[in-house]
C-alpha cells in the first residue's frame, strides 16, 4: 500500500526527511539529486533507500542545525534558460540575506514576475534557496506559487532560522 495525501499518492521519494517546517521528500537518479518536495507535517518519514539519499539527509539535518552549512551535493536541475540564470544568481545570496525580485529581474535583464515564476519553478528549494528571494517592499512575496498558508509559513521559518 503507498503512501497517500489528500492531493493522491505520493511520487516514488528515496527519502521522506521530518523538519520543524515540513516534510521533505527527496528524489535522486543515479549519482543526482533532482527533486526537494515540501511536504506535509503529517506525512511519515522514509528511510533513504540509497547512499545519496542518506548523503542528502545528512546535509539537509547538518544545515538545520547550522543554516549557514554548505552544500556540496551533485544536482541535476533541470529548467529553461532563463530559470537557470535565476537560480545560479539565487545561489550566490549568502545565508542571512535576501535580494528582491526586482533586483535579480534588474540584474538579469528580465521583468520581476519572471523571476518569480523561476523562483516557484525551483525543484530544489533550500539547496537553491529561492526563500532568500522576497517583495521589493521588504515584504516576503510568494513562495511554491503562493501567496499564503503553508509555503509562506515554510519561507518565514527558514528565512528566521537563517538570521544569523
Amino acid at each position: 500500500m503507498s503512501d497517500t495525501t489528500e492531493a493522491g499518492p505520493l511520487k516514488d521519494y528515496q527519502a521522506r526527511l521530518i523538519t520543524p517546517f515540513a516534510v521533505l521528500g527527496i528524489c535522486t537518479e543515479e549519482d543526482w539529486l533532482t527533486d526537494i518536495d515540501y511536504l506535509p507535517l503529517d506525512i511519515p518519514p522514509l528511510a533513504p533507500d540509497n547512499p545519496l539519499a542518506e548523503e542528502v539527509c545528512r546535509q539537509l539535518l547538518a544545515y538545520q542545525d547550522d543554516p549557514t552549512f554548505v552544500f556540496d551535493l551533485s544536482l541535476h536541475i533541470a529548467g529553461t534558460p532563463h530559470q537557470k540564470r535565476v537560480w545560479e544568481v539565487i545561489q550566490q545570496i549568502p545565508c542571512g540575506s535576501t535580494r528582491s525580485y526586482a533586483d535579480i529581474a534588474c540584474q538579469l535583464h528580465s521583468a520581476p514576475r519572471a523571476v518569480g515564476q523561476a523562483c516557484g519553478a525551483n525543484r530544489l528549494p533550500i539547496i537553491v534557496p529561492c526563500h532568500r528571494v522576497i517583495a521589493k517592499n521588504g515584504g516576503l512575496g510568494g513562495f511554491m506559487h503562493a501567496s499564503d498558508g503553508m509555503p509562506l509559513n515554510i519561507k518565514r521559518w527558514l528565512l528566521n532560522h537563517e538570521r544569523v
